[in-house]
């Protein structure tokens, strides 16, 4: 299925969140998740559904100063 990670068109193959996020290799990574611009908490990612042509937001935080 076609979706948009980060603006960028990706094919995945599976529906539920974590999965995919696993898939496109953040399993090991501290990271923040929207699904068309709405907040995906950590909590809820195993039981969220992505659908053909949204758009996932990965965002990883920032250290410095």
């Amino acid at each position: 299925m076609k979706i948009y990670l980060n603006g960028v068109e990706t094919l995945v193959v599976h529906a539920e969140l974590e999965v995919v996020l696993i898939q496109l290799g953040y399993q090991d990574v501290t990271i923040a998740t929207a699904i068309n611009g709405d907040f995906v908490p950590l909590s809820q990612r195993k039981n969220t559904q992505i659908n053909e042509g949204d758009k996932l937001e990965v965002l990883a935080p920032m250290q410095g100063g």
